[in-house]
Parts: structure tokens; sequence; C-alpha cells
């Protein structure tokens, strides 16, 4: 009895949309000048009446012409809807549209591949409206059809290898196909090995050994060790079986080289999705597993992928004890990172594990053979449980606005901060979506501050995560470039993102400077006392100084808007 992946139930949503697409009708704006019971009908018949013209008048072959009528609903639509509409002659008011409006052959033709609407017009000449300008294209499709690719899935081929695949000559992308049938593949899995490895088609040169080195792996893993024996033979499923194989490539496998592995771990090809396969990697990852180590981990140990690495809840002091740590080490993080503590969930571990700088550590005891430490810690339904966190979380979901709230939590935890009161405080002084606070969190990151201080940072100084992150750039460079200072000089005064760099920091520093070379200034002055200071006491002691410097600083550096509320927000 064979074994029927998951692909099979895709596939049949899939021909299900693509044969149904009628019956959502109702989705599309441009038809609603017509009343609903009668576009699906509409449709049909115009799809009917853009086959008849594709194939009597512009000379495409009758199952082409079928193919882009079938498949190009969003199109079609956007010209019902410039047809008048009647019950009774519509079929005759779209073949009369037809015959003295040319539509644009192309982008019907990009949609039936399987190219999004949404992307076409990146791929769309403004010159060229029909096919037969552009032929080529339409030669290789039909080729590859031919062959046993499915027509509306070539748009992917298209995409990721416009001049290799649709620039090449018909005969000599035949003769390519008929040299992969020479490994053993019939057509059926050529054209799924195919659509999950593009560049097969390419005929580049330089990657005749990759090419040959794969369809070794191929050939060993789906003949010699027979996977192919335990699924369904269509394009899809070895479409599906083909793109788990290349998340493993992905990660660094050697092509050539992997046959004997994947043949011997079949069960992980056969029993588990794409998705989950990739959610795997990105957790380990996460980790800190190298990406050639994340492959051979789950390879070697398969029983992973059945492990739920998102929704159990954790203890974090919990957690860390059950993995190793000292009573001592323990007290420690809790004195130190006080911030991560209570629970969260196990899909976030990766950054709490950054969060206390012992992401290094860890993915080194799960590289050593304890990834089981990720799946046999128990946590009890009360251990660790802030009730003044919970109280305030309550509060949350009762709020008018509880969604946007709410992901600015999720992104707290995400980071790494724990289900405590601490970050509830932190929450109520943040502004912004979830999506843009991670933004600015990525932006103070690639400026070099590590994961571990920047936590520290953004528990002492909420408000730096509610800067753009142009603006954040700037005072960076300035504080870099023009001030001689360094990045690292953030995790002692993180208040220096929160000041308007035209406004206070620009006009004190180059003050403080001129003064300096006037030689007036008898100490020096930290980056945060010259910037921090509120604005009356720094005109005070500008005044100490020379009795002149408030008056020279007001009229010739400091802007009119500064003040001690010049704060970005």
């Amino acid at each position: 009895m064979r074994f029927v992946p998951v692909s099979s139930v895709w596939l049949c949503c899939f021909i299900s949309r693509h044969f149904s697409s009628s019956l959502a009708l109702s989705k599309f704006p441009k038809l609603r000048k017509i009343p609903y019971r009668y576009r699906a009908r509409t449709v049909e018949q115009a799809q009917q009446a853009l086959t008849e013209y594709l194939h009597s008048t512009r000379s495409l072959s009758f199952t082409l012409s079928e193919h882009i009528g079938k498949n190009s609903v969003v199109a079609l639509s956007d010209v019902i809807s410039k047809v008048e509409f009647s019950t009774s002659n519509f079929f005759r008011n779209f073949q009369k549209f037809l015959r003295y409006n040319p539509i644009d052959e192309i982008e019907f033709f990009f949609e039936s591949i399987g190219i999004p609407p949404s992307e076409i017009n990146s791929f769309l000449s403004r010159n060229e409206l029909f096919l037969s300008e552009d032929g080529n294209i339409l030669k290789v499709a039909h080729v590859l059809f031919t062959f046993g690719f499915p027509w509306n899935m070539l748009g992917k081929l298209y995409k990721e290898e416009i001049f290799s695949i649709f620039g090449e000559t018909p005969d000599a992308l035949t003769a390519r196909l008929k040299d992969f049938r020479e490994f053993g593949f019939d057509n059926v899995s050529v054209a799924g090995i195919c659509l999950a490895f593009p560049f097969v088609l390419g005929g580049d040169d330089e990657l005749v050994g990759r090419i040959d080195a794969l369809f070794d792996d191929l050939k060993m893993v789906f003949l010699d060790f027979g996977l192919a024996s335990h699924f369904e033979w269509n394009v899809f499923s070895w479409c599906e079986i083909c793109r788990k194989i290349r998340v493993f490539y992905a990660l660094g496998c050697e092509m050539g080289k992997m046959g004997v592995l994947f043949g011997t771990r079949q069960n992980v090809f056969l029993q588990y999705s794409e998705e989950v396969l990739v959610q795997k990697v990105d957790f380990f990852c996460r980790v800190g597993v190298n990406k050639a180590d994340v492959a051979l981990l789950l390879l070697k140990n398969p029983e992973i992928l059945n492990y739920d690495l998102e929704i159990p809840v954790i203890t974090v002091l919990g957690f860390l004890k059950h993995i190793g740590l000292s009573k001592e080490q323990l007290n420690f993080v809790g004195l130190e990172y006080p911030y991560v503590l209570g629970r969260n969930k196990l899909g976030n571990l990766p950054n709490v594990m950054r969060a206390v700088d012992l992401l290094h550590w860890f993915s080194n005891k799960i590289l050593n053979g304890e990834h089981q430490l990720l799946t046999d810690f128990v946590c009890s339904p009360d251990e660790d449980l802030d009730y003044e966190f919970k109280h305030h979380l309550e509060r949350i979901k009762s709020a008018w606005n509880h969604k946007y709230k709410m992901g600015k939590l999720e992104f707290l935890l995400g980071i790494g901060f724990g289900e405590n009161v601490s970050t509830m405080k932190v929450l109520s002084l943040l502004h912004g979506s979830r999506v843009e606070l991670q933004e600015r969190f990525d932006c103070l990151l690639q400026l070099g501050i590590e994961f571990c201080q920047l936590l520290k940072m953004i528990t002492l100084r909420p408000g730096i995560l509610n800067q753009n992150p142009d603006m954040v750039e700037q005072k960076v460079n300035f504080l870099c470039k023009d001030m001689g200072s360094s990045v690292q000089y953030l995790v002692v005064f993180p208040s220096y993102l929160c000041f308007d760099l035209e406004n206070r920091i620009k006009p004190r520093f180059r003050f403080y400077m001129w003064l300096t070379e006037k030689g007036v200034f008898a100490r020096d002055y930290s980056i945060a006392s010259i910037i921090a200071t509120s604005q009356k006491n720094f005109l005070a002691r500008l005044h100490k100084v020379h009795p002149a410097a408030p008056k020279h600083y007001l009229e010739c550096f400091s802007s009119k808007r500064s003040s001690d509320s010049d704060q970005e927000t």
C-alpha cells in the first residue's frame, strides 16, 4: 500500500480552487455591477469567448487558448467590467469587445501560468501586448506543458529562471529534459524535480557538475532506496518531496553526498510537511546552532520533528535549572537579568537565552545530544506565576485596543522579557505596533549593540524603542563620528537616543567643543553630563564658566525649540 502524503490534500484544494474560482466571484469588486446570481455564468461565457478569440483570431492552439482562458479570472474580470452586461447578449457583447479592443495577452498568460496578479506588472513590457511579439515564451511553455508540467505552475519557473529557461530555445530545452530521463526518471518525476529545483533547467554550463550531483542524490534516494514507492506518482507529490529535500541543501548539505543519509531517513520526507521542517530549522538556527549542524541534527534525530517547540510554557529559572545551571548561577541570572524571570513560551526560548547571554552554551548542549531537554521539562500551573502580571494582562485583554497592546506584549515576550511586572512597566511606555517595535529593535542590533545589553537598555529607558530607525542611525553616526565615542557608550547612557538631535545634542556638544577650543573649560564633561543636564542647570553651568556664555549659546548655537522637552516620542 502506498503512502499518500499531505500533498494529496493540498492538491485537492488546489484543483478545487482552480476549477471553482467562479464560485468565489463575489470577491472581485469589478464584477459588482453584475447581479450575484449571474456572475458565475457570465465568467464562464467570458472564458469561452476568450478561448475562442485566442484560438480563432490569435491563432493559438485550442489547448493553450483554453488554459489561458480558464486560469486568468482576475485579468478577465477587468475586461468583463468594461463590457455591457446583458443576460441574453453578454457572450456576443464580449466577443465584439475583443474584436475591437486588443487585450494584453501577456498579462492573461502570466496569470494563467500561476504568477500572482499583484506581481505581474513587474514582468510586463510596456511595448508588447500580444504573445506573438514574444513567441518564445509561448513555445517554451508549450514544450514544458507537453512534457508534463502543470500549466498553472509554470509561473514558478518563469519567476525564478526568466532568461535561462524562457529565453532558451525549445529544442535545447527538450534535449535537456530528455537528458534528465537518462538518470532513470520519467516525465512526471522530472517535472516535479524541476519545479523544486528550477536551476536545473537553466542550461548554465557552470552548473553542470552541481546538476549531476543533485540527480545522483535523487536517483539514490528515490530509486535505489525506494522512496518513490511510498507516495502517489504525480507532479505535485514529487515536487513536494523534493522541496523538503531542498530545505536541507539550503542549510549547506553538499549535493552528491547526501543520497545515503536522505535514503535512510525517508520518514523525514514522508511524514513531515515542509512547513514543519522549516519551523524546526528556524528554531535551532535561532538557538545558535550552525546551519549545517541543524541539518545533521534533524536527519540523525528525526524524533525532534515531533517536538512542539512553540506553544509549551516554561518558567525561565525552572528551565535554566533543568538544563544544568547551578544555584549560584541561577541567583546571578535573577540579579543580573530580572526582566527575563517568570513564564514564557518555549518558542521564545532562543531569545531568552540571548537575553541572559547563555545562547552559545545552550547550543553546545543541543549539539552534544541533549536536545531532549527541550521536551522533558514540566511546568506546573502555578509555578513562577506573577499574579500582578496576570492582573495587568486581564486588563489589557478587556481594553478596546487589546489587539494593539497584545501585539506589543508579544513583541516583548518574543525578545526575551518574561511574564513579570517589570515587563508591564516597559510595555506601558512603548509606542508603536509590534512590527514597528521589531524594526526599531533590529535597527539597534544592527548598529552593533549586543542582544543582552540591548534588553538592559530597554529596561532602563524603554523610550529608545520609540525612535524612528532613520533618526536612531543619525544619532549614532553623530555619536561615533562627531563626538568620538562608540556605540557601546549607549549601554551606560541609553537616554542619549531619546534626546532631539538637532535641538539638543548637536548645539550643546558643538558649544562645548567651541568652549574647549577657546580654552575656557577647566574640566572635561561626559557626553551624558552635556546632553542630559536640564536646560536651567546647563545655562547655570555656562554662567559659572563666563557670564556671557549663556547668551552666546542661546543666540549662536541653540535652536529656538531647544528645551528640556526636546525628546523624541
